[in-house]
């Protein structure tokens, strides 16, 4: 049987030496990391089975840990277990939203210590690859974007491209000859109409992945896509592209994921633009642009700069009448708007807005 390796991310000396000692007896190749920071890099170096993590630590604690290595497609799927001393406060079940897998609470009995581990390694061996275990990850990871540009970033006939503001990435009915992956800045992929008229898909931001369900349907792109602003974005050639997918079936996995997700999100969107008033719709497309690009620290309010015809592209309505109801938004103490940029004030009342 191939032997294990266990990253034990531990501050105290003691405690890290004595874990390392047990679980070498056991039969586990162990890596030390004495702070989170190191076992961040560990974790990204080594891809070890399983990673024992103390809460309280200096520089990086528990929870930044777990955060930092659930934005990266390998080191997500990792078990986690926290390390708990009974004396501590630290909160297990805001771990367990984060997507901890275990809680181990010190000082602990050596039996049940390595029962616990042996039990998730092999839970984590029959799940690896299969869609529960990719769900269940995504399920914790659903506030996360995954960082694609990590990626691909060593694909060596990689090409980067600096944008200026509305310049064009790609454009609907072009042949499509690979991904491309934003590194800096926002883009938009809409649809044309013959009048004109354009409805904003999505808007991505740094690390997001564009034009892969056009790949996979033929040649041809199937919408367009345009910096919103300064941007750089990375092309990935279709072959080496697929090459990378059929040498990492998780990775597969994950697109098939963004495949359904984008699926989902398309269906809900068109019982919207039947049924959703512009002012609810409106209120909804703020949020999702605050979803995807706020920095999440609470004390900052969300601001975002958009043009008011990028805007109704993603509401789906006439630039005059997002115009309009952004001056009602604005006039009930919603948002504040400078500029062009939009600040949300009241995010609950957005997301309570009646049709």
């Amino acid at each position: 049987m191939e032997q294990k390796t266990i990253l034990i991310i531990e501050d105290s000396i003691e405690v890290r030496e004595s874990m390392a000692e047990l679980l070498d007896s056991a039969g586990y190749q162990v890596l030390n990391a004495s702070n989170g920071m190191e076992g961040v890099a560990a974790a990204k170096q080594y891809h070890p089975d399983l990673i024992l993590c103390e809460i309280d630590m200096p520089i990086l604690d528990g929870y930044g840990v777990l955060h930092l290595l659930g934005k990266h497609i390998e080191t997500a799927r990792i078990p986690f277990i926290l390390l708990k001393a009974k004396s501590e406060q630290g909160n297990v079940r805001d771990g367990v939203e984060l997507g901890v897998d275990d809680c181990i609470v010190k000082p602990y009995k050596e039996t049940e210590f390595l029962g616990r581990i042996e039990a998730r390694i092999k839970k984590s061996e029959g799940n690896l690859g299969t869609i529960d275990h990719l769900n269940y990850r995504l399920n914790q990871m659903k506030n996360k974007d995954v960082l694609w540009d990590e990626q691909f970033k060593d694909i060596p006939d990689r090409q980067v491209r600096s944008l200026r503001k509305r310049e064009v990435v790609f454009s609907e009915g072009d042949t499509c000859q690979g991904v491309y992956v934003v590194l800096k800045g926002k883009v938009k992929e809409f649809k044309s109409h013959d009048l004109g008229k354009e409805l904003i898909l999505r808007v991505r931001g740094k690390g997001a992945v564009m034009a892969y369900v056009s790949l996979f349907q033929g040649d041809i792109h199937l919408d367009n896509a345009e910096a919103l602003e300064p941007s750089e974005v990375m092309f990935i050639p279709k072959n080496s592209f697929f090459h990378r997918l059929e040498s990492n079936p998780k990775m597969m996995l994950e697109l098939i994921q963004l495949m359904s997700g984008a699926l989902v999100f398309e269906r809900e969107r068109a019982v919207s633009l039947a049924y959703s008033s512009v002012r609810k719709r409106t209120a909804s497309a703020l949020l999702r642009l605050k979803t995807k690009f706020h920095d999440g620290n609470p004390e900052v309010l969300f601001t975002m700069p958009i043009s008011r015809d990028d805007l109704a592209a993603m509401v789906g309505t006439a630039t005059e009448s997002v115009i309009r109801t952004l001056s009602d938004f604005k006039e009930e103490g919603l948002i504040k708007i400078q500029g062009s940029a939009i600040t949300i004030v009241n995010e609950e009342k957005l997301r309570r807005m009646k049709n």
